[in-house]
């Protein structure tokens, strides 16, 4: 609508420019002008002229009629990282945290409907995709994104379920009623434990991490596999430590946890 404000304020250029960056990814490496443009839904000379002006800008480089990202690309997250202290915080315990597991550790925030890594400490692949530093995850079937969930306002939640929660294996929770169960549950624990939701075989227990304020500000996890483990083990062993790292991460980021907590906040 024309005389909504925030239509006047929206500029379709940049959400065009942003557009063909993300539609560089592991199935499309080094693209063509019409993979992007199929990836994308622009035009070709659309696409066209926003990688001659990325390349310009240095973020992008052509080699004959394939594109590539430049190294230039990292900047854009190193800025989030550096304005983040959370991230440089939390990196010792998660160091810690995975020493003592044996296991990835991991922390997260909410972007959407997916949960984004935004620290890792990896320590094998048990994922059949690569996680790394901006992976993300649907929120509603896994540990990290239950907790920040958990504790998100309920217009958020409302859109996770207004967007469907389809089964990514055959123990997805994909019921509404039972999801919001869950997340009850979530939060009067102070941990989530999720199974093979996302992935037959993946096992991940997370427990969120507050700030100042006291808001839950990202989700801090540890997972494993099946073979290597179990919930019940899980839950004796691997939950005490997770809960005593996420609480010092809080406490780095200036939370003041009280005798009597919510879940364990």
């Amino acid at each position: 609508m024309a005389g909504d404000p925030d239509e006047r304020d929206f500029i379709q250029s940049i959400e065009r420019g942003f557009a063909v960056l993300l539609a560089f990814d592991e199935d499309r490496i080094n693209p063509n002008l019409a993979e992007l443009a199929a990836a994308t839904g622009l035009s070709r000379p659309a696409v066209r002229r926003i990688l001659l002006t990325l390349q310009r800008l240095g973020y992008v480089r052509a080699s004959g009629s394939r594109w590539s990202l430049t190294p230039r690309v990292l900047s854009i997250g190193q800025h989030y990282s550096a304005s983040h202290a959370m991230i440089e915080l939390a990196q010792p315990h998660l160091l810690e945290l995975s020493a003592k597991t044996g296991e990835s550790a991991s922390l997260a925030a909410l972007d959407g409907r997916d949960a984004v890594y935004v620290a890792r400490v990896p320590v094998r692949r048990i994922m059949s995709i690569n996680v790394s530093i901006g992976t993300r995850i649907p929120a509603y079937a896994t540990s990290m994104g239950r907790v920040l969930l958990a504790w998100a306002p309920d217009v958020i939640v409302d859109e996770i379920v207004a967007g469907g929660l389809p089964a990514l294996t055959k123990h997805t929770v994909t019921d509404v009623e039972a999801f919001l169960g869950v997340l009850r549950q979530v939060r009067s624990d102070g941990w989530s434990i999720v199974a093979e939701e996302l992935e037959i075989g993946l096992l991940s227990v997370s427990a969120p991490v507050r700030d100042r304020s006291g808001e839950v500000v990202a989700a801090l996890a540890s997972s494993t596999s099946v073979g290597r483990s179990s919930v019940e083990a899980i839950r004796s062993d691997v939950v005490p430590l997770l809960l005593d790292a996420a609480e010092r991460i809080s406490a780095d980021l200036g939370h003041k946890s009280s005798a009597r907590r919510e879940g364990f906040y």
